[in-house]
């Protein structure tokens, strides 16, 4: 897939082991900067412009971690990936649980019910400073999640780690998930669609 849009070098700026494995497993080899930025730092009131504006935020993070080597005109371009998500329940954003109990009332919550992901990506190419991204939302219904499969998922720890404590392909999960309006890439964090489309869009570019 990689070969089809020329050759450039592709960063991703996220530590998301989902994004890693949706992204590998598009063909793509890349390598993995992460940004550190102060996430609650920054409030937007739609979950659209808040996804948007932290993929911005860690954009601008990491190039200015990155040296400038890129301006010449034989060297390939660099593609840099950022990312968010949020998960939006009853008209309210949810990003990572703060603590244990927040993450079973979230996924509590979800059982017999409904919630959303709201993902966001953009690309920036380094060489030549376009930048351009979009989001991708997906709505997720839910059968009755039993007591202790919460449980399972809260002992487990991995639930702590993601917004709204929502992870649908999650083998004790997968079994309660009702119906997908959207795909399950998006939900894990990185819309494949998307993705390849602002890749060649920002390869375009000129």
């Amino acid at each position: 897939m990689e070969a089809n849009l020329g050759q450039f070098k592709l960063i991703l700026g996220s530590s998301s082991i989902a994004r890693r494995k949706i992204l590998a497993d598009m063909g793509y080899e890349f390598t993995l900067v992460s940004a550190d930025i102060d996430e609650k730092s920054i409030r937007k009131e739609k979950p659209e412009e808040l996804v948007m504006a932290l993929a911005e935020a860690k954009a601008k993070a990491i190039v200015q971690r990155i040296p400038g080597d890129d301006n010449t005109e034989e060297a390939e371009s660099t593609l840099l990936i950022t990312c968010d998500q949020v998960v939006v329940y009853e008209d309210a954003v949810r990003e990572k649980p703060s603590h244990v109990e927040e993450a079973r009332e979230y996924i509590r919550g979800y059982s017999k019910g409904h919630a959303a992901t709201v993902s966001s990506v953009l690309v920036t190419n380094l060489k030549t400073g376009f930048r351009k991204g979009d989001v991708d939302r997906v709505e997720i219904y839910f059968h009755e999640i039993p007591e202790e499969v919460i449980e399972k998922l809260i002992e487990e720890g991995m639930v702590l780690k993601v917004a709204g404590a929502l992870i649908i392909e999650h083998p004790l999960v997968l079994p309660y998930v009702k119906e997908v309006v959207g795909t399950t890439d998006s939900v894990m964090g990185l819309p494949k669609t998307l993705t390849e489309k602002l890749l060649k869009e920002a390869l375009g570019a000129k």
